[in-house]
């Protein structure tokens, strides 16, 4: 533990060094001046990896003016020199992927391979836009009047406010960030509270990049006051957020009172659906990589199990014997396929949808057992991965997102009756499916009511297509050129000659 603001990095085979720990305001590394703390906890030991002096009002405000300052510049860039920027940092990301990954795995808890995966991830979102930065056109248009002449110009919607979460602190920054610059706007970023530290080294990467003075801007700390702030504040004109549905709501209501632009990527609820003709070896694969990734921590982790009768005993077997084979442990680990839960509440989630599964005639097939073994209560809440059988839609584990580690499997009959139960939910943002019907995969995943389907796919996601749900699981896309679209003003020109 730390008490002047710093943390010691020790990557393997190497010493270690400290880490700024304060947040980046207009060029400048500063500390909060309300002189309340924030603990940065190691989730896999309940250590504290040290202090961080939060921010308020005073500092959201000056981040909000040093971004506004910087818009009018930045937005008149060429895009060639954005590109540059971007470029630079991109390069340094890949750098120091590393000690990025190292960073990411002490205060998140994800296996170090795995953090590893998310930097090169994100690293290929800053590549992406900085080659879509050059690809923003405009249109002419054929005018009804021989003396006139239309023009479309594509123009930067302006101060850009994004909010980050912790379960993937990496990608989720530069998912955000990089379309946002790219585009031409300058950006206040508020990463979640239980990670910033990963934050704290891209933006120091951005600094050495050497992005112009308040285009980049980061705040840490107090939810409440910093996006009160940045929500209440007609400069800043968009805002790009991924959370909660809950909290998503509550934004979107607050966006109102200024007509900011939106983007949402919130909670999901996936559906995985194996028919009786898919490879049942490569579907328990792609099931593993869907639900398992990040401890089941993931916006599109798959949470309901659908399948066909007729081989899910065989689907429950495969399965089995592959989870009998991951290792639980510190993401520092060598060979850890799971790390911990972010924390205590996610632990008590994840044993009250078992709980309650089995209350109402589920089985264990495999795990089932959670267990704490934490210097404190802030952290060390670990599960095993569970497979569960006999499971019906009245449990609440087919009702509610689970964010963690569990695998409920029920059976279908026919391809009309698991569409129907697929998308029998508020939420549309990731579904998957397995067949080997090239029929069948056209038609199913026209119908799946969601804005990512992966067909023989656990794992879809990729810089440059477009991410995003349907009916409350969001608003807008990110990835792809669809992401700078929402950073960009549509403006119409009208000469008469």
């Amino acid at each position: 533990m730390s008490n002047d603001y710093t943390v010691i990095i020790v990557l393997k085979g190497e010493g270690g060094r400290k880490m700024n720990c304060k947040m980046y305001i207009d060029g400048q590394w500063v500390e909060g001046k309300e002189g309340e703390k924030l603990e940065v906890v190691n989730p896999a030991t309940g250590d504290i990896l040290v202090y961080i002096a939060k921010a308020g009002y005073a500092e959201t405000e000056r981040a909000i003016e040093s971004a506004d300052k910087a818009f009018k510049t930045w937005s008149k860039t060429t895009a060639g020199e954005r590109a540059n920027y971007l470029t630079k940092l991109y390069h340094l990301m890949i750098e120091h992927k590393d000690e990025i990954a190292k960073i990411m795995t002490l205060e998140q808890g994800k296996p170090l391979q795995e953090a590893m995966g998310e930097v090169v991830y994100g690293a290929g979102f800053v590549e992406w836009y900085a080659e879509e930065a050059k690809r923003v056109y405009g249109e002419t248009i054929p005018a009804s009047k021989e003396n006139k002449r239309i023009m479309v110009l594509k123009q930067p919607v302006g101060v850009v406010a994004a909010i980050t979460p912790w379960n993937f602190p990496a990608a989720m920054i530069t998912r955000k960030m990089a379309p946002a610059l790219a585009a031409g706007c300058t950006v206040v970023l508020k990463p979640a509270s239980s990670t910033p530290l990963t934050a704290i080294k891209i933006f120091e990467l951005c600094e050495k990049a050497g992005f112009p003075k308040g285009v980049v801007n980061l705040v840490i700390g107090d939810a409440s006051k910093i996006g009160e702030t940045l929500m209440n504040d007609f400069r800043v004109r968009k805002l790009t957020f991924t959370g909660s549905t809950e909290v998503g709501k509550k934004l979107m209501t607050q966006a109102g009172a200024t007509v900011k632009r939106i983007s949402l990527e919130l909670g999901g609820h996936a559906p995985f659906i194996v028919f009786d003709d898919a490879d049942l070896d490569k579907a328990v694969t792609g099931a593993l990589n869907s639900k398992l990734r990040n401890c089941g921590q993931v916006c599109v982790a798959s949470n309901r199990f659908y399948v066909q009768e007729g081989i899910i005993d065989d689907f429950i077997l495969k399965m089995k014997e592959k989870l009998k084979n991951y290792k639980i442990g510190s993401g520092l680990e060598e060979g850890v396929h799971l790390g911990p839960l972010i924390d205590q509440n996610a632990y008590e989630k994840v044993k009250t949808h078992i709980e309650d599964a089995v209350n109402k005639g589920a089985k264990i097939e495999f795990g089932g057992e959670g267990f704490h073994r934490g210097s404190s209560a802030a952290g060390g809440y670990f599960y095993q991965p569970t497979l569960l059988s006999n499971v019906t839609e009245e449990m609440l584990i087919m009702k509610e997102e689970t964010f963690g580690p569990v695998i409920p499997v029920v059976s279908f009959k026919s391809e009309e009756e698991v569409i129907a139960r697929a998308n029998d939910t508020k939420y549309g943002l990731a579904a998957y499916f397995f067949t080997q019907s090239l029929a069948k995969g056209f038609r199913v995943s026209e119908a799946l009511a969601y804005g990512i389907v992966g067909v023989n796919d656990g794992v879809p996601s990729t810089p440059q297509a477009p991410f995003g749900g349907f009916k409350e699981s969001g608003i807008g896309r990110e990835g792809g050129h669809y992401g700078i679209e929402g950073f960009l003003e549509t403006k119409y020109v009208s000469f008469e000659i």
